[in-house]
């Protein structure tokens, strides 16, 4: 085995479409106000019965479908999944295993990595060392349903959050260079509590919450979230650029997370890649997390494919706060 390759890819979104105008009516305000400031137009609401492990199985099944077209791979060579979620089907136990077992990965492990909104590009860069150390196939899903998670009464959550799952397929191959050739990884505790979900947790066990909107979603400060979270997702691609040993005239596409669309505007302008390589599905899909950089790279790449060499930059930041990127080629 020379490198990693990216044998597959899937993406999901949900059949429910939210308007602006559902949600702008439901917090009083003004037609347009939600596009201007976030540049989402609509997003997808996973409908009642839909869980976590269902939308994870149909990215999945995607990703798994193609391999075995382009390659030959079979479910049972999957060594690993990754799952990349906030919101599994349940606390106990984790969600991976039955998404493996729905998928028919018989000889792979499981595990759920709770990342938030960087939680796809943590587990894109274990997964590409698990492939170089073991030699096996390595399934990445990363998937949320956020409508759940979303008090209604917050204006800065229930904007922009949406429900969606993607997926990427790593396995070795004689290609030299192909795979993460530069990542890096980082976490800023002193904004811990900028997004959070306040109960629930061993600090505040679901026995002693009195308030339902304490399992629910807020963001505590939308400024500071925006401002910290475009300083990390530009600072971790430029250090992982430097350890690819590449500029950004050397990226052929940019898939940033997908928070909103002034920040991709702004990560963009700071790196100095043009808008013509950036790969955005924010305007009809939302923000859904984790989710958002494999479901975007799958989601685009039948309008604008992917090249054997292309050099693919990913970088996201979430609540914690933590951010990473990492330097793909393809």
């Amino acid at each position: 085995m020379k490198g990693v390759e990216v044998v597959g890819h899937g993406h999901y979104a949900p059949s429910r479409i939210v308007p602006n105008s559902e949600i702008e009516t439901r917090l009083g305000l003004e037609s347009g106000w939600i596009k201007r400031r976030t540049g989402i137009d609509e997003r997808r609401y996973a409908a009642d019965g839909e869980a976590l492990s269902d939308i994870a199985v149909r990215a999945g099944d995607m990703a798994l479908d193609m391999a075995l077209a382009r390659c030959g791979l079979e479910r049972g060579d999957v060594g690993l999944l990754l799952l990349a979620t906030s919101t599994p089907d349940h606390l106990l136990p984790p969600s991976a295993p039955l998404v493996a077992h729905r998928m028919g990965l018989v000889n792979a492990g499981g595990i759920d990595m709770a990342g938030a909104c960087a939680g796809f590009v943590y587990a894109l860069t274990l997964a590409d060392s698990f492939v170089r150390a073991q030699g096996l196939p390595v399934l990445v899903v990363a998937a949320n349903i956020l409508s759940r998670r979303i008090n209604e009464r917050d204006r800065s959550s229930s904007v922009l959050f949406a429900d969606a799952a993607g997926a990427v397929l790593l396995a070795p191959t004689d290609r030299s260079g192909a795979g993460i050739i530069g990542a890096h990884l980082s976490s800023e505790g002193r904004h811990y509590d900028l997004i959070t979900i306040p109960g629930g947790g061993s600090k505040k066990p679901f026995s002693q919450i009195q308030d339902p909107a304490d399992v629910l979603m807020v963001m505590n400060d939308g400024k500071a979230v925006y401002a910290g979270a475009v300083a990390i997702m530009t600072e971790c691609a430029e250090k992982a650029m430097a350890k690819a040993g590449i500029g950004a005239r050397d990226v052929s596409h940019l898939v940033p997370h997908q928070a909103n669309a002034r920040m991709l505007t702004t990560v963009a302008h700071q790196l100095d890649i043009p808008s013509e390589r950036v790969r955005s599905t924010i305007a009809n899909f939302g923000n859904s997390s984790a989710a958002t950089i494999p479901f975007t790279l799958s989601a685009t790449a039948k309008r604008r494919p992917y090249q054997p060499g292309d050099v693919v930059l990913m970088t996201a930041a979430g609540a914690g706060l933590i951010g990473g990127a990492a330097v793909l080629r393809w």
